[in-house]
């Protein structure tokens, strides 16, 4: 593999990017700086995380890079969930993706 791009996962995580800014994008202005701010974070902090990790040099700060990816994929979980139990805005297919990514 030439590339993190070739990732599977990284492709899918580019995908929930969009699919959190579209959920966020729903959610009421005085979330601006709360839900809608972590949220995006958290999924950006997903792919780019594997790519970071893909290009360091040793395999240790890899797998280390990988772990933070995850620890993102459940810091999202848990705020889509919050934006559906708060605002009650679909998030089902987004958790989809997001279990997809997690079981990668």
């Amino acid at each position: 593999m030439n590339s993190y791009k070739e990732l599977i996962v990284w492709q899918k995580s580019r995908e929930m990017v969009a699919e959190a800014y579209l959920i966020t994008d729903s959610l009421p202005e005085s979330e601006k700086f709360g839900l809608t701010s972590q949220s995006r974070r958290s999924a950006v902090s997903i792919p780019s995380n594997i790519a970071e990790g893909y290009r360091r040099k040793h395999r240790k700060e890899y797998v280390h890079f990988l772990a933070i990816s995850a620890g993102s994929t459940a810091e999202l979980e848990t705020q889509l969930i919050l934006i559906n139990d708060i605002f009650k805005v679909p998030v089902n297919d987004a958790l989809k993706t997001l279990e997809e990514i997690q079981k990668c």
